[in-house]
């Protein structure tokens, strides 16, 4: 579906909460995409918090090690570029509206055995005003079950509710809090299986889950940014609690025009990596794990 006209992106983001748009990134994209990873954790885009857990290390040692990126599109012209993509920037107009602002960016390795996280909502994380939030989940690998693609319950965000959320002891899913409380089986959730290249677009509200990578060798990366209308205030703290702001003026505009552009932009997150077995809850904040 990498060709939707308008209404129907429209119709089926309603109905169902997500869409997807097939075969958009091309290959040397996707190369690139890695390359720069590689770069950003190894150094060689400038200072990245996190890099002390892996000193010492070679740079395959690194990838393997890291969990995810966040904040990527500051240090990296390249990722930066790719939050305005021409195909999910059509998207985000057609089912947001004309004025489209990115809040953050997040680049998942996911090597193999490691895992996935508990039923979520993203919401929970970054409180729109709105309910205007839209995750962008780009497969830079192929995507499928046994390497832990995405899970979701299609419809689950039309009550538009924030369910409960608990601990859990699940050794497939990190320490992130699971959603629970919810009118939903098992049965109703479905696999998104990704060919590499194409993209989910997911309301903040749709339940879903991505299980643990469980094959014996390789990656599942995956670019992951978050969107919203440019016409909501955002009160978020961009993932670090020294930052308590009733709109956060940390984003990038990437449709139409910013209403709240005599505010200024501010340059408040951080880049920083998540290593393995990180389960402290930081100033930085508790990353997702897609």
């Amino acid at each position: 579906m990498s060709r939707l006209d308008n209404d129907t992106i429209q119709q089926k983001y309603e109905r169902d909460g997500f869409i997807i748009l097939e075969n958009v990134m091309p290959e040397h994209t996707l190369n690139e995409m890695c390359d720069e990873a590689r770069s950003i954790c190894t150094g060689k885009r400038g200072d990245v918090a996190g890099t002390d857990a892996l000193a010492g290390l070679t740079a395959d040692e690194v990838m393997n090690h890291v969990i995810s990126i966040h904040f990527p599109h500051k240090i990296s012209p390249m990722l930066h570029k790719l939050l305005s993509e021409k195909h999910v920037v059509e998207a985000l107009t057609a089912i947001v509206g004309p004025n489209v602002k990115c809040m953050q960016s997040m680049f998942f390795v996911k090597h193999a055995g490691r895992p996935g996280q508990a039923w979520h909502q993203d919401e929970s994380f970054i409180p729109t005003r709105d309910r205007s939030m839209i995750g962008v989940w780009i497969a830079v690998d192929n995507a499928m079950v046994d390497n832990g693609c995405l899970w979701v319950i299609p419809g689950s965000h039309r009550p538009g509710i924030l369910w409960q959320t608990r601990p859990h002891s699940d050794a497939r899913f990190d320490h992130t809090e699971e959603s629970f409380g919810y009118p939903y089986s098992a049965d109703e959730a479905i696999p998104v299986e990704l060919e590499a290249g194409s993209i989910v677009l997911f309301n903040g509200y749709l339940l879903h889950r991505s299980l643990n990578n469980t094959r014996e060798q390789g990656f599942r990366r995956s670019y992951v940014n978050h969107y919203m209308s440019a016409e909501s205030l955002l009160p978020w703290n961009g993932g670090c609690l020294e930052h308590a702001v009733d709109d956060y003026r940390d984003v990038v505009m990437v449709a139409g025009e910013d209403p709240y552009a005599f505010k200024g932009i501010e340059d408040l997150s951080v880049p920083y990596l998540r290593p393995e077995d990180s389960t402290e809850k930081t100033i930085l904040g508790e990353g997702f794990n897609l």
